[in-house]
C-alpha cells in the first residue's frame, strides 16, 4: 500500500471511531424503525410472542451498552464493536488477498 492509501485508511478508521463516540449522544431515545416495519408484516400476537421469547445466543453487549457505565458504556460498546468489525474485515482481507 502506498502512503496515500494508508492516509485514506487511517482517516476512514478515525471517522468511524468519531461516529461511534458521537452516536449515543445523537441517537433517538425512542427508535421504532425495525419494530414499526415488522409490525406491518407480522401480526400483533406473533410480535408479542417474539418479544417475550429468549434469544438463541445472548449478546455480549445488549442494547449497544456495557451495563452500569451509562453513556460511557454505550460509547465503549459501540467503539469496541466498530474496532471488532474493522479488525475482522482486515483479517478477512489479509486471508483472502491473492497476489498474482
Amino acid at each position: 500500500m502506498n502512503a496515500n492509501n494508508m492516509k485514506f485508511l487511517y482517516a476512514g478508521i478515525m471517522i468511524a471511531l468519531v461516529i461511534s463516540v458521537l452516536a449515543p449522544f445523537l441517537a433517538s431515545s425512542d427508535p421504532d424503525g425495525l419494530e414499526s416495519a415488522a409490525g406491518g408484516v407480522i401480526d400483533e400476537a406473533r410480535m408479542a410472542e417474539l418479544e417475550e421469547s429468549e434469544p438463541v445466543v445472548g449478546s455480549p453487549m445488549p442494547d449497544y451498552a456495557i451495563e452500569g457505565l451509562g453513556k460511557g458504556g454505550e460509547v465503549a460498546a459501540i467503539a469496541l464493536g466498530t474496532l471488532a468489525v474493522l479488525g475482522i474485515s482486515f483479517g478477512f482481507g489479509k486471508a483472502f488477498n491473492k497476489k498474482a
